[in-house]
């Protein structure tokens, strides 16, 4: 299933805007449930979701900055 750049434009949107916000309260809430872990625990913890939450979507946000590669570009000869 391939989809297109306006598709995974719009996909990585909602995935910035709804599911980070989700991820980073669940993150927090599962450092809550130990009774005050150690800083460098609480580090490496943070630094690995950080990291892993990109991961299954790094399709996704590939080129999303550049331009639109499906659309063409007319260029006028002078």
């Amino acid at each position: 299933m391939t989809l297109s750049y306006k598709a995974r434009r719009r996909f990585s949107l909602l995935i910035l805007l709804v599911g980070l916000p989700v991820y980073a309260i669940v993150s927090i809430s599962l450092i809550a449930q130990f009774d005050r872990p150690s800083i460098l625990f609480e580090l490496f913890v943070y630094v690995g979701l950080g990291v892993v939450w990109a991961l299954p979507f790094k399709y996704i946000f590939r080129g999303i900055g550049q331009a639109d590669p499906d659309k063409k570009s007319f260029s006028r000869a002078d």
